[in-house]
Order: C-alpha cells, then structure tokens, then sequence
C-alpha cells in the first residue's frame, strides 16, 4: 500500500511526553518527531486510512481511505492520491487552513493506532506539478488531487478497544464508476458536485495554479 522514496527533509522538534505501560508491558502512548522504519512498515501493512481536516468555521470532515493511495516521501512527508467522491470536503478545508490528521489502525491481532499531525497542501490537475506527483502512485481512474502532508508530530495509542477484523477485501465500485463515467464525465461530476464544501468553501479543482 506504501511506496518508500526517501527524501531528507527538516523537523520540527517537541518534547517528549511520558509513556504508560499497562499491566501487560504495552506502550500506551508515544510521541514521534519522524516516521522510523517500524511506523513506515506499519502504515504498509493497513488498508484503511482517515483523513480528518476543518476550516476556520464550519463542519469537521473525517474521511475513510482506502486502495493504494497512501505514500511515504519521507520521514517528515507523506501523500495521498484523492479520488473522485461525492464530497470534496479535504481539498476546500485545506484552502482555508492546512492543519490536517492522519490515523491508521491496525485491525489483525496486533492492536495500534498511529495518528500524523501535519500541515497539507492540494495538487490540482492542472497545477504544474501534477504530473510529477501523479506518478508516484499507481494509474487510478477519475484522481482529482494529490495531497502532500508535511509531518509536525506523530502519535502512537494502544488500539485495544478496535474491533479484529482480518478480512479486508478492496471494492472496486469506485474504479468501475469513474471508468464508465469517462474522463470528461468525471470531470464534468467535478463541475457539478465537487466545487464547494457542504458550508459552500470553494475547493478550486477547476482552477489552474489555484
């Protein structure tokens, strides 16, 4: 699900906060400046992801994500590839302010949360740097945004309380709606559904360089 492509970049440092072992030897909590080879292998393993941003003013947005859309650049910046939906919320949100959190939660037998806490930024198609970031991840139908996340904090959580669920198996509804659509169907969906958030903040997908 991850693609590794290392990339040196500066961090911003906080302070470590405690951590509590339960009664069974367990980290309950950790603090991370930078992604390690553990958390990137990790995040490879999972299916699923949430994305959960808010403007200054207005509704909070949380996301479910899933196929092979998420992307490790580095150990400070991560990426995903945002496929057409009925809503745009994330892409207005960030517009507005980039404040933005990823979570992970792992499902098997062994229990963790991961959440990253960074700021983000939107790619459009028809940005200048589209194409460059469109390549990093596998040839979607109907890929309306990349969005690039510089890491500030990383958080770990125990997961105890998240439900087994060992079968995950990825639909293909979304790939089979956007093929039939066409890519000037699909574009014309933008037009229609994914130009404003639900508190009417525009999302720009239809402006270049914006």
């Amino acid at each position: 699900m991850v693609h590794n492509n290392h990339i040196s970049y500066h961090t911003k440092h906080f302070p470590p906060i405690p951590n509590q072992l339960t009664k069974t030897g367990y980290i309950m909590g950790k603090l991370y400046n930078e992604l390690d080879d553990n958390l990137i292998s990790f995040i490879g393993d999972q299916k699923i992801f949430f994305i959960s941003t808010a403007p200054d003013e207005g509704r909070i947005n949380l996301s479910p994500k899933g196929m092979d859309t998420f992307s490790v650049i580095g150990k400070n910046v991560v990426a995903f590839l945002n496929l057409t939906g009925s809503g745009n919320e994330t892409a207005a949100h960030l517009k507005i302010n980039p404040r933005i959190t990823v979570m992970f939660c792992s499902f098997s037998k062994t229990p963790l949360i991961l959440r990253l806490y960074g700021k983000g930024s939107v790619i459009q198609p028809g940005d200048n740097a589209w194409n460059n970031w469109l390549s990093r991840f596998k040839d979607y139908p109907g890929a309306r945004q990349v969005v690039t996340i510089e890491i500030e904090s990383i958080q770990t959580s125990c997961g105890f309380a998240v439900p087994l669920a060992e079968t995950i198996i990825e639909r293909g509804t979304l790939q089979k709606w956007a093929d039939n659509k066409g890519e000037e169907g699909v574009k014309e969906y933008w037009k229609e559904k994914n130009q404003t958030s639900l508190d009417g903040y525009p999302t720009y997908i239809l402006d270049k360089d914006n």
